[in-house]
């Protein structure tokens, strides 16, 4: 067997942009302040971490992508919550956010981590975002650390 590259969780060298939804507010602020101390935690200077709000999830992707094409940010995490309703409005918002996240990522080659929480109720998120589910905004910086690092051991 060849080379295996595995994330090594370094203090990262590069800086992070963290596009989050202001929508649903009271269950992305906390996933904005795990996915924080989450890369501070691991080295990250939070003079390096910028912060950009979206008006909601599914205006996430273009945020991401501008940011992504800059040239500026080893990775991009993207924060948001859509809680289904009454409607369809949920499926249509998730699956366009969805590809429209990916495709930033694909396009621009710097990793676009998809930390956007999509649940059934407001109790669902609210567990997701610190309470017995932990914190997805954490588990996202998590792999925005450890893509960037296994990309940069295979490009070097």
């Amino acid at each position: 067997m060849g080379a295996v590259y595995l994330g090594t969780y370094e203090p990262p060298k590069w800086r992070v942009l963290i596009v989050a939804s202001r929508f649903n507010e009271l269950v992305v602020d906390p996933l904005v302040e795990g996915a924080k101390r989450c890369l501070v935690r691991h080295g990250m200077d939070e003079a390096n971490i910028d912060l950009a709000y979206a008006p909601g999830a599914a205006e996430l992707p273009l945020l991401a992508k501008v940011g992504a094409k800059s040239g500026r940010y080893g990775a991009i995490i993207c924060l948001g919550a859509v809680i289904r309703g009454a409607t369809s409005h949920y499926d249509v918002v998730v699956s366009s956010m969805a590809s429209g996240i990916l495709n930033a990522s694909l396009e621009s080659e710097v990793p676009v981590i998809m930390g956007v929480l999509t649940t059934d109720s407001i109790e669902q998120a609210l567990e997701r975002a610190g309470t017995k589910a932990g914190n997805k905004g954490f588990d996202a910086a998590m792999a925005a650390l450890e893509m960037r690092s296994v990309m940069d051991q295979i490009q070097s």
